[in-house]
């Protein structure tokens, strides 16, 4: 840990988690030549809808999900940062419904400026975050990279006939989110200023498995995780895909304890006000005051699971209704 102490991971990356990721609309463009004509009827989730997984069929009751998720350091502390990257990258597998079975790291790291040691330890917080999914860790690649980057290619099972898409959302279901938002604008602080906020660190450690276990015990079928694209930009991926509308209740959304401080004090990536460029055209804001709306748009890190239906102990958010003009309204 005296090594860890003189070293901080965030100063060596020109953004940190899920706020880095290349804003939605430049990706969409990007991707959108993979989208196939005609796709294979044993895959069941592919990248029509940027759904959190691919899934493939390959029995009558299994599927592989497949998924890669890495990104750059989120906090100072190396063992953290690996379990925030690796607790990441098995959410896309709860998040289509999917148990984790082998992942594989992948690990950029600039050897001449960080030592090996502190590469280790990224390593280590891998594995143990990995190990309390029951998930095997086989192995990865690393390259020598300008930027410490790290996550997981991750391998899962799941039941065909019971997954969780992005594009199975029905009018009149409730919107429930399982983790608060503000991860965003906490890590943009303590970036600026080497503050530890211990209740955003158990947010983004915090595994999805038991509200995908608990969506999928209540029969729902549609649910996303809330990452780099902010509550705002996963919601509305989610009506789009569904065909639907939106309706959130500003009020019910829950916050990490000091974001809205941090959003006050001026801490906002730049993924958030990005994220809320992007879904302003498509969103009905009513009265919703601007901090309120780039708290809504804030770049999370592990966020959590935004689900189509009712699960124990997380807050309904709002509901979907009948395609009804703009895909989201604020209320």
């Amino acid at each position: 840990m005296a090594i860890q102490a003189r070293v901080r991971l965030t100063q060596y990356a020109h953004g940190g988690g899920c706020a880095c990721k290349i804003p939605p609309g430049e990706l969409e463009a990007a991707v959108a030549r993979l989208i196939p004509k005609r796709r294979s009827a044993d895959l069941l989730i592919g990248v029509e809808h940027g759904d959190d997984a691919a899934v493939v069929q390959i029995a009558p009751d299994r599927a592989v999900v497949a998924t890669a998720d890495f990104f750059t350091p989120v906090v100072d502390d190396a063992y953290t940062f690996g379990r925030i990257a690796a607790a990441n990258a098995l959410s896309d597998v709860y998040a289509v419904g999917g148990e984790p079975l082998v992942a594989l790291n992948l690990l950029g790291w600039p050897r001449d400026v960080l030592s090996a040691d502190l590469a280790a330890e990224v390593l280590r917080g891998g594995l143990d975050m990995a190990t309390s999914a029951a998930c095997h860790v086989a192995g990865g690649h690393s390259i020598d990279d300008p930027e410490p980057k790290y996550g997981m290619a991750v391998t899962g099972l799941a039941d065909p006939a019971a997954l969780l898409r992005i594009d199975a959302g029905r009018p009149g279901q409730a919107l429930s989110l399982t983790k608060p938002i503000g991860s965003g604008v906490l890590n943009a602080q303590h970036k600026a200023t080497g503050e530890v906020f211990p209740a955003a660190i158990d947010v983004m450690t915090a595994l999805n498995a038991d509200a995908s276990r608990q969506a999928l015990a209540a029969g729902i079928s549609c649910a996303t995780d809330v990452t780099g694209f902010g509550l705002l930009g996963h919601l509305f991926k989610l009506a789009r895909a569904s065909g639907v509308t939106a309706v959130v209740d500003s009020a019910a959304v829950p916050l990490i304890d000091g974001a809205l401080a941090a959003l006050r004090a001026g801490y906002v990536p730049g993924g958030s006000r990005r994220n809320l460029d992007w879904v302003t055209p498509h969103a009905d804001f009513g009265s919703a005051s601007e901090e309120c709306l780039i708290l809504l748009a804030d770049a999370q890190t592990s966020g959590g699971l935004l689900v189509a239906g009712e699960i124990p102990g997380a807050p309904v958010v709002g509901h979907l209704i009948e395609r009804a003009g703009p895909a989201i309204i604020i209320r």
